[in-house]
């Protein structure tokens, strides 16, 4: 495996983590929400997280896809898997 390759799959996996986590919260806000209303209030900015999230989890594997069957556009995808994790920085930066 290529070192660009490793990288990307990190990225991949992470992502798939976060995602996944987010949306294990999510599912519990939803079942206790009803008892504690505290809970409502961050089920907006949850949804929101986890959407990032799982774009970049799709952006991730598209881009590992074209480096691991070396597609032409292989380069492409790493540029907007890149541009997106930059975007998702800033999204969350402070």
């Amino acid at each position: 495996m290529r070192p660009l390759s490793a990288v990307t799959l990190i990225i991949l996996g992470s992502c798939f983590a976060i995602t996944f986590s987010l949306t294990a919260v999510i599912i519990v806000v939803l079942v206790l929400g009803d008892e504690y209303p505290r809970l409502q209030g961050e089920f907006d900015p949850l949804l929101r997280s986890m959407s990032v999230f799982l774009g970049m989890t799709v952006i991730s594997a598209v881009s590992f896809y074209g480096l691991a069957k070396n597609q032409v556009w292989r380069y492409w995808g790493q540029a907007a898997m890149w541009g997106g994790l930059f975007a998702t920085g800033y999204y969350f930066w402070p």
